[in-house]
């Protein structure tokens, strides 16, 4: 069909909608089949046109496949998908999303740098800075997320990034994203989002000033329980070249001399991301789990609507319990009214805890009376999940670290999925009877 000058202005200049855009954004019929779901490119390696051609690729000169573990057809629509719908100008998607944040971090980061980062994050994460603190030789000082003055006061000269969570996990604090960013922008240096619970349909921290999102697109994003990923969006706002980011602004030694910020503008950060450090840490998604958050992706929208909707209810009934000594959903929170409203005005998300009075073992006796949950070590499925995270998620955590995360002894975790809410409540009733 011929498309007039007009029709082609109304196109590139009609903003399409978040549900559109799940949808579509990144993907394209297959030019060779004419296929419509984006194929799964299941190859390691690309047949190059000539040597020239090759050459330029590997110098970065033209973009272009080189090899799967750097780049791949399907994992290239995630990708674009991922930052569209974050409002990033671009996404590297790596095979999980420990992967993806530790690959933020080292690409960023070098010896004697230091982080603050929120007291309040996911146990696995707490584990996983504190393990790369002692290998990479940075520091890192974890502070009450809800204390602003506290961010500031973190900060020293080596300070060269801010870390919190959208929704902490599985707190269910909410992050003062612009607030925060704004700290860190004083102290010269981006701040880093963990969005996973969030889901860039409920929250997109690049609109509040965050710098970098990661996401485990296991969870929301993938939505079925089927894969493991990850991803990183970067907002191509921070400057890399203001005198603090020698890693990412000066020549690399690792790719010939070449300065990616001064090369690659905006995009320095991202290439840097992709071309050196998942190139050398070599962790990189599959093209069939790239397939498979594509497919989650399409239904994110309506997916989220349920599952806050549910969460929700569900958490209005705990809150009726004599059984239950707090629920803390982040809706139901009188500290957290405005920013929630602020910052997720679609809803607080679809995990959250609440605690029994009887502690670990009336916990431990819950879950094992469960029919319809599921108990297992995940968040984010279409199927509503349980578990305990003293024992389980946040097992590796002293006392006190749990103590600041929130979690105690009869602390339940739930993950609220797409079933009916009156058959997810008969089940914890059950549950919790006697």
């Amino acid at each position: 069909m011929n498309t007039t000058a007009e029709e082609s202005t109304i196109v590139d200049t009609h903003e399409f909608g978040f549900a559109t855009r799940s949808v579509h954004a990144g993907a394209r019929p297959d030019p060779t089949t004419g296929a419509r779901a984006t194929p799964i490119f299941q190859t390691s390696s690309y047949v190059f046109e000539d040597p020239e051609s090759a050459a330029a690729y590997f110098n970065l000169q033209e973009y272009g496949n080189t090899y799967s573990r750097i780049m791949n057809p399907t994992v290239a629509a995630l990708e674009e998908r991922l930052a569209n719908l974050e409002g990033g100008i671009g996404s590297v998607a790596f095979a999980s999303g420990l992967a993806a944040q530790s690959s933020a971090l080292f690409t960023l980061l070098q010896p004697g740098d230091h982080i603050v980062a929120s007291a309040a994050l996911y146990g696995g994460t707490v584990t996983q800075l504190k393990h790369l603190s002692r290998k990479l030789s940075f520091g890192i000082d974890f502070v009450d997320p809800d204390d602003l003055d506290a961010w500031g006061r973190a900060a020293t000269p080596e300070t060269k990034l801010f870390f919190g969570e959208t929704i902490g996990n599985p707190s269910g604090n909410i992050l003062d994203i612009e607030s925060i960013a704004r700290i860190a922008h004083a102290a010269e240096c981006p701040l880093l989002v963990d969005n996973t619970f969030a889901t860039p349909y409920l929250c997109r921290p690049i609109e509040w000033g965050a710098d970098i999102v990661v996401h485990s697109t296991t969870k929301f994003i993938g939505g079925h329980g089927t894969s493991i990923g990850g991803a990183v969006v970067d907002s191509g706002d921070f400057d890399w070249s203001n005198g603090r980011f020698p890693v990412v602004a000066d020549a690399s030694p690792a790719y010939h001399g070449l300065a990616f910020h001064d090369t690659f503008g905006s995009y320095g950060y991202l290439m840097k991301l992709r071309t050196e450090t998942l190139r050398d840490l070599g962790a990189a998604m599959s093209p069939f789990n790239a397939f498979l958050f594509l497919q989650g992706v399409e239904t994110l929208p309506l997916r989220m609507d349920r599952h806050v909707d549910n969460a929700y209810r569900v958490a209005e009934w705990l809150k009726t319990r004599g059984d239950v000594s707090r629920v803390r959903h982040p809706a139901l929170n009188a500290n957290y009214r405005e920013l929630v409203q602020k910052y997720l005005p679609k809803g607080a998300g679809a995990v959250f805890c609440f605690d029994l009075k009887g502690g670990r073992e009336a916990g431990q006796a819950m879950i094992r009376k469960v029919q319809l949950f599921s108990h297992l070590a995940n968040v984010g499925d279409a199927k509503s999940l349980i578990i305990h995270p003293a024992s389980t998620t946040h097992r590796q955590l002293s006392d006190s670290e749990l103590e600041a995360a929130g979690i105690g002894p009869g602390t339940i975790r739930l993950s609220i999925g797409i079933e009916d809410a009156n058959d997810l409540i008969w089940d914890l009733q059950q549950a919790m009877s006697q």
